[in-house]
């Protein structure tokens, strides 16, 4: 964020102590008052909208998920915890690297429904795991808990509609240093649940459309973000590193998408396979 006078941040976004059409002349002034962005052409506005697109379908992902759990019972079954685990840990990252980043408020909410989201999921599979284990008296023990769970990662999912061609602060170079943890946490996660798709021979209760969703988000995400023409005084080089960690985290993750893909067709008529453990101590979540 700037501080010399041009620019600063308030709880409701940007304001100028100069007027809109001196600072972004022939500018779009919705998304100048709505997002604090200087649209100037085509590009500029495709960047937005798909943008826009990207966050819209991270927003809807879980739901599908969230009925598809509800409707067949075996969400333990069918996504890893670990793949969970590392999702949080991503989406937490993002949380705290949109603030130090000083995102547009915009982000900052996404963010902080991103992680909201994904305690209900943690919670969705916890209740699971206890009442399937309950109902079966213990006698069978789902797939191991080590690589499982649907990847619908999203990538780095908040993005600074907003950048800057001055040198990174320090506030900025932590948000960027967490930003890049949590690429690498989003791509770790795709791991474990190729596994369990692979152990289990099935991808069963795991809702595709959530992870197609994903997909869609990532794709939209990262186009926009390329598509950006830097700020006035930014070449593109400076403008691309300025955005690694959110190209990484969302592009970088569809290679593996196009594997869960492939499982969601090779498994799509095939049964889960369930492995039978007579220890009534089976820990919740396996080593």
């Amino acid at each position: 964020m700037s501080t010399d006078g041009v620019l600063t941040r308030t709880t409701l976004g940007w304001t100028t102590s100069e007027n809109f059409t001196s600072l972004c002349p022939n500018g779009s002034k919705w998304v100048w008052e709505g997002l604090g962005e200087c649209a100037q052409d085509a590009r500029d506005m495709a960047s937005v909208y798909l943008g826009l697109l990207s966050i819209l379908c991270f927003l809807v992902s879980s739901f599908p998920q969230y009925y598809n759990s509800w409707k067949s019972g075996n969400m333990d079954q069918a996504l890893s915890i670990w793949f969970l685990l590392l999702w949080l840990g991503g989406d937490s990252c993002n949380l705290i690297g949109s603030f130090l980043a000083d995102q547009l408020p915009l982000q900052q909410y996404t963010a902080i429904y991103y992680v909201a989201a994904d305690l209900i999921m943690l919670g969705m599979y916890t209740y699971y795991k206890l009442k399937n284990k309950a109902s079966q008296g213990d006698f069978t023990q789902l797939p191991d808990v080590g690589p499982h769970k649907e990847i619908i990662s999203s990538g780095f999912r908040s993005r600074s509609l907003l950048s800057t061609s001055s040198p990174f602060t320090t506030k900025e170079i932590i948000g960027f240093c967490i930003g890049s943890v949590s690429s690498v946490l989003y791509l770790c996660s795709r791991g474990p649940q190729i596994y369990t798709n692979f152990k289990r021979k099935s991808t069963q209760g795991v809702s595709y459309f959530l992870f197609a969703l994903v997909i869609l988000g990532n794709t939209t995400y990262g186009l926009s973000v390329l598509l950006k023409n830097p700020d006035l005084g930014q070449d593109e080089s400076s403008y691309m590193i300025h955005h690694v960690p959110w190209l990484i985290g969302s592009l970088g993750t569809l290679s593996l998408d196009l594997i869960i893909s492939v499982q969601f067709l090779m498994y799509r008529n095939a049964q889960p396979r369930v492995e039978v453990n007579h220890d009534e101590t089976a820990p919740l979540i396996g080593s």
